[in-house]
């Protein structure tokens, strides 16, 4: 994979690239809360009044007081017993997979969950089965699979980054043993789905016993840090079992300030998802009756895959044209060739949607849904 250029945002949905400004309908800051000027005065706050970093683990002596404030607060919004803040988004599923390593028989994982899922699964010391993107009836092949009495985790993202598709979680609980344990990366729903921003759990209205709920504040939040929602003897077991939590030194104080702000936000921001939830279905709305073929998805993110190399240089040209950026993607579980992901926000204006639909649909017959 090359290094892609480097870009600077400039405003709340613009970026500076190779010297000009374009529309940016890229990234996971679905609030553009990593500018919003609360957010900006809560890390300035925290950093006057804490400093930058406890320079020790939370397990010696950098168990700071404004963590276990943060903790409650996530626990409180999304009805969890317990929260636990981890150094990023990522190492969220590791830590969890080394405090519950050697307890399952089998662990069945989407073939298109996030690598920080694929790298946890390794972790768990037991085989590995991987079923069909979110396909209930291949879930129920590889479980059958393990034979009777197996103990069974199941890993998946909750809203999946590449299109915005949701899991079917409530029909993953019910195709599970009663025992069976899912462990969800909701990294781009949470804050973003449901009625309240608790996430695909919330979305599809499933039970969250047994579930492990993981979750960034790098994305909706527009912060930093990752969080593990779970049952308090979890948490417990974490701080005991999880070398990666025990070894590392946590989140920096003036971030922590920053998630607490961008979490009061977020609580109290029902504008704020329906203007996302709006943008999005205008853009989508817009893209089907010019008879571009799009997936109905709950997410604000629009996938394509370019049908060839002309294709996909046709269309970069077109936005580079009207000024925005062309946010065509190489990433993990996405075609070789690259993808175009465009990304509705809250913020963007509605001449920039404009602009985005004039150049998708003048583009509608070089546009292929990804698959």
């Amino acid at each position: 994979m090359i290094e892609p250029q480097t870009l600077q945002q400039v405003d709340r949905t613009y970026v500076r690239w190779a010297g000009r400004e374009f529309s940016y309908f890229s990234g996971c800051d679905y609030f553009r809360l990593s500018s919003h000027a609360e957010v900006k005065s809560a890390l300035i706050r925290g950093l006057k009044c804490h400093g930058l970093n406890v320079a020790a683990s939370r397990m010696t002596t950098g168990n700071h007081p404004a963590y276990g404030t943060l903790e409650k607060e996530l626990a409180r919004f999304f009805k969890t017993e317990a929260a636990l803040l981890v150094p990023s988004g990522y190492v969220t599923n590791l830590v969890a997979a080394q405090t519950l390593s050697g307890q399952f028989s089998h662990a069945l994982i989407d073939e298109l969950a996030h690598p920080s899922l694929h790298d946890a699964a390794n972790i768990l010391q037991c085989p590995v089965l991987t079923f069909g993107h979110r396909s209930v009836p291949e879930l129920t092949t590889a479980i059958a699979r393990c034979g009777p009495g197996a103990k069974l985790i199941l890993l998946t993202d909750g809203m999946f980054a590449r299109d915005g598709s949701v899991a079917p979680l409530r029909e993953y609980q019910k195709a599970l043993p009663g025992d069976g344990v899912i462990l969800v990366d909701d990294a781009h729903g949470a804050g973003v789905l449901g009625a309240n921003g608790r996430g695909a759990l919330e979305h599809a209205r499933a039970n969250s016993r047994h579930v492990i709920h993981t979750i960034t504040l790098s994305k909706a939040f527009g912060v930093y840090g990752g969080v593990i929602l779970c049952s308090t003897p979890l948490r417990k077991r974490i701080l005991e079992r999880s070398r990666l939590f025990i070894g590392s030194t946590p989140l920096p104080l003036p971030l922590v300030e920053a998630g607490r702000q961008a979490l009061k936000i977020i609580r109290e921001g029902k504008s704020l998802r329906r203007r996302l939830n709006q943008h999005t279905r205008f853009v989508r709305e817009a893209l089907t009756k010019a008879g571009v073929s799009i997936p109905e998805t709950p997410g604000p993110i629009i996938a394509f895959q370019p049908g060839n190399n002309r294709a996909a240089q046709a269309l970069q040209r077109a936005l580079r044209k009207a000024r925005i950026y062309p946010p065509l993607v190489y990433y993990p579980g996405g075609p070789a060739a690259g993808y175009f992901r465009f990304v509705i926000s809250s913020e963007h204006t509605r001449t920039q949607l404009d602009n985005l639909v004039a150049v998708l649909t003048s583009m509608a017959g070089q546009l292929r849904p990804l698959v």
